[in-house]
């Protein structure tokens, strides 16, 4: 038996230690769908809406734009925290998101309930120097729910229903493969 991780979701192998093991479940984000699928060997076996860039797919820093290309997840945060539960720099800040509380913090970008930190796995195209997709902090996170699925509209980040973010942050372990494709 081999103590190599299986590989991603393209067949390639990953470059980090760890990257993949004990999960066959891999995770496909297509950006022209704007839906999240979670596969295992057996097929396709949950679907999400998700909504990602407004500005389209791209990798440079400040570009605001979802990266694409095979990545992991390198942290889960937000276990056991409430539904509308927010997060500023990873961290709660004791709120739960209202529509009185977006009224009074207007064109704040909300970061609810669940965050999925990813971590790009092609150095030269998501990982390391201006193209690295963990230093862009670039998650998949819950969002108000009066934010629409099924369509751009995130500054860079895969955009989910709480509901639907809790869900797949119970069913995915720390360093799942996640593949970000166009289409």
């Amino acid at each position: 038996m081999s103590d190599a991780a299986p590989p991603g979701p393209r067949g390639a192998a990953s470059p980090l230690p760890g990257a993949g093991r004990d999960t066959a479940l891999c995770i496909v984000v297509n950006l022209a769908r704007q839906e999240l699928c979670v596969h295992d060997a057996h097929g396709l076996r949950r679907s999400y809406p998700v909504s990602t860039s407004a500005h389209g797919a791209g990798e440079l820093e400040g570009s605001l734009r979802t990266p694409r290309g095979r990545h992991l997840i390198r942290a889960k945060i937000g276990a056991g925290a409430a539904p509308n539960a927010v997060f500023v720099g990873r961290r709660p800040t004791g709120e739960h998101w209202s529509p009185e509380l977006s009224a009074a913090h207007p064109g704040r970008d909300w970061i609810l309930t669940r965050i999925l930190w990813l971590s790009g796995l092609e150095p030269g195209r998501n990982r390391l120097g201006r193209v690295d997709t963990m230093r862009r902090y670039i998650y998949i996170h819950g969002s108000p729910e009066t934010v629409p699925m099924s369509r751009p509209g995130s500054i860079g980040c895969i955009r989910m229903r709480n509901a639907d973010v809790i869900d797949l942050f119970d069913r995915v372990p720390p360093y799942t493969p996640v593949d970000i494709v166009e289409g």
